[in-house]
């Protein structure tokens, strides 16, 4: 599959409008804040670029931050803007035709920039222990449309968990199904280069994310795709495909439910260019300077995290309440009841 790749998205492509579905588009359009950035990127770069938007998270000056699958560089530089002379960007691809765009105006974006902080390797993603990245040592993880096309998710999942710092996230769109995409369909190149034959059953991403150390996915936003070409329509049939974005953090105290302690958060409004709200998921729309109450785990991705600053939080964990109502899980029981009869059977 990596030489299906490569001579795809190498050879194949020359833009953007050669793709015949929206599978590697991000899920939102690109927020006018960033679009300045987008204006200082090399046309050349942002021509070979396979998206529509960018995978960026808030809150990134001084961070460093890994792409995964950066290809001709267009989020590498965007992000390299976000990031500021005291952070830096490293984009990890393994097309030679991608990485010589990216590489070639490196020394144009430093001049652009006034500064010069990006650095690119070739490799695999799969195989990010073999190159010249120091575990534990990046704030931030990004992909876009990227996981897709490996055929070892769960070596990815592992070696970006290795190199994240305790606290850091991995922010990433990708492509979902509502099932388990056939192997005969896994196996058409066409289908497999556009990022719908090798997308993962949604559930089976959340059973991936737990055994590889992340606890607690979240949803960030998504839609469904648009498949244009009518032939590609066809061969798919029934099954429906999913671009969605979502954030796990590497925090070794995450439980796998949302556990109700008690506790709330204030937003302070400060994070730039979030001055009404802060978005942590699909489901966290945050109101700047309201109470808000949280379960455990989303107290600590935003206590252990690089956003505690921006947020009083109110509680500890010295009682549990049970399951936090609300955050998608419930108690199983039917009519369950406060106490226990003596005379109640035992199990």
């Amino acid at each position: 599959m990596h030489e299906l790749v490569k001579d795809y998205y190498g050879k194949q492509l020359q833009s953007s409008s050669d793709l015949k579905t929206s599978a590697c588009c991000d899920v939102s359009s690109v927020p006018a804040w960033l679009k300045p950035l987008l204006a200082r990127i090399h046309p050349e770069v942002s021509a070979r670029y396979y998206g529509c938007g960018l995978v960026c998270p808030p809150l990134l000056e001084g961070c460093r931050v890994l792409d995964l699958g950066c290809g001709s560089g267009r989020d590498v530089y965007a992000l390299a803007q976000l990031v500021g002379p005291h952070g830096q960007v490293v984009g990890v691809d393994m097309t030679d035709e991608q990485l010589q765009v990216a590489r070639s105006h490196q020394a144009w974006h430093a001049e652009q920039f006034g500064f010069d902080n990006v650095r690119f390797l070739q490799g695999y993603i799969e195989k990010l222990d073999e190159l010249d990245l120091e575990p534990g040592s990046f704030d931030v993880i990004v992909s876009n449309c990227v996981i897709n096309l490996s055929p070892d998710k769960t070596s990815v999942l592992r070696g970006l968990h290795r190199l994240l710092k305790p606290g850091g996230e991995f922010y990433f769109s990708d492509v979902y199904a509502d099932r388990r995409v056939p192997d005969a369909l896994r196996e058409d190149p066409t289908l497999y280069g556009e990022c719908l034959g090798g997308a993962l059953y949604w559930n089976d991403f959340l059973r991936l994310a737990h055994q590889t150390g992340f606890a607690d996915p979240r949803l960030v936003e998504d839609r469904p795709l648009v498949i244009t070409d009518n032939s590609l329509a066809d061969r798919i049939g029934s099954i429906n495909f999913y671009s969605a974005t979502y954030r796990l953090f590497k925090i070794d105290e995450l439980e796998t439910a949302c556990e109700d302690y008690g506790q709330a958060v204030i937003y302070q409004g400060t994070i730039p260019d979030h001055p009404h709200q802060f978005m942590l998921d699909k489901h966290h729309a945050i109101e700047t300077g309201r109470v808000f109450p949280v379960c455990g785990n989303t107290w600590r991705m935003l206590c252990d995290t690089r956003f505690a600053n921006h947020f009083q939080f109110i509680g500890d964990f010295s009682r549990h309440y049970g399951i936090f109502e609300g955050c998608g899980t419930a108690a199983p029981f039917d009519g369950a009841s406060p106490s226990v009869s003596a005379d109640a059977p035992c199990c």
